[in-house]
């Protein structure tokens, strides 16, 4: 029944049972037509949006992976150049240079990944391609710089014990003066009158004249020596030692302390077995006697 709000009469319409089904039915159809076709519109929309995200994506992934290839040349180039000054160290350090194939680090053999087992080139045979060299170039610049650090390390060990050598190996004049007696297997002794080894040379210089530690170590000894009266020994390390007897007895070193290259550690005396006011100067190698000009750089003095 149709009631309308004017004061038309109510009309009356008459719907069968079966005409009642087959409306629910078209409308239920129709609205379920409509779902369909909603659902796939969105689901392609969507599809086309992250099509194009991905495509965009891989545009910008393939610039950054060239830009990437770029730098790495770059960095390849820095690196030849450190491979060069990598061998000018080596050599300075008195090392044996490298072997070209050690120093490219290459690896291979089972196990290696292949471009085909990549999920990338799986996907997408041009941009896995493209990926798989950049990191494989970039594993191989990782390499070579692991092996330069190693190379640099070695390097710069083998300088800081040179530069330590150096620096506890005798190189200078430790008085100012002029040598008298020379080092000899066999001198005639001016006080004894008897030929015996005269292990040092003689600086004559006069009484007071400082005395210097020809290079860094530290005193072992400090005192009265027998003929060598008033005595300072240093050790160096590296098997050498040095001897600075005749000397006054008013030492400014003592037993233990580390000196210096040039530093004052005594001063020209005439204790002991001495005619003149002298420094006997000794150079011991590995308990052995050396003569200590090998040691002198010509006249050098610490200033």
């Amino acid at each position: 029944m149709i009631v309308p709000d004017e004061g038309t009469g109510v009309r009356q319409v008459r719907l069968s049972s079966r005409s009642v089904r087959l409306s629910t039915v078209g409308l239920a159809a129709l609205f379920l037509l409509l779902l369909v076709f909603s659902v796939g519109f969105f689901l392609q929309e969507g599809q086309r949006m992250e099509a194009r995200r991905l495509t965009e994506a891989n545009a910008l992934l393939q610039d950054e992976m060239a830009g990437m290839r770029g730098r790495m040349t770059q960095l390849k180039t820095s690196l030849d150049r450190l491979s060069q000054k990598d061998e000018e160290y080596r050599l300075l350090a008195g090392l044996e240079g490298w072997d070209e194939d050690i120093r490219q680090a290459g690896i291979g053999g089972p196990g290696t990944e292949t471009l085909q087992s990549t999920t990338l080139w799986q996907v997408d045979e041009g941009l896995g391609e493209e990926a798989f060299e950049t990191n494989e170039d970039l594993n191989a610049l990782l390499r070579r710089a692991r092996v330069l650090e190693t190379s640099w390390n070695e390097a710069a060990a083998a300088v800081r014990k040179q530069n330590q050598r150096w620096a506890a190996t005798p190189s200078i004049m430790p008085v100012h003066g002029y040598i008298s007696s020379p080092f000899s297997r066999a001198r005639y002794h001016p006080i004894l009158h008897i030929t015996r080894p005269h292990k040092g040379i003689d600086i004559v210089a006069p009484r007071g004249t400082p005395v210097f530690a020809a290079a860094d170590g530290r005193v072992t000894f400090t005192g009265q020596n027998g003929d060598f009266g008033y005595m300072v020994q240093i050790d160096h390390g590296f098997g050498m030692v040095t001897r600075y007897a005749h000397i006054s007895k008013n030492i400014p070193v003592k037993r233990g302390d580390v000196v210096k290259r040039g530093q004052k550690v005594a001063e020209v005396g005439m204790s002991g077995m001495v005619t003149n006011p002298s420094l006997h100067y000794e150079v011991l190698v590995n308990g052995r006697a050396r003569d200590p000009k090998e040691f002198i750089l010509g006249d050098v003095l610490p200033f």
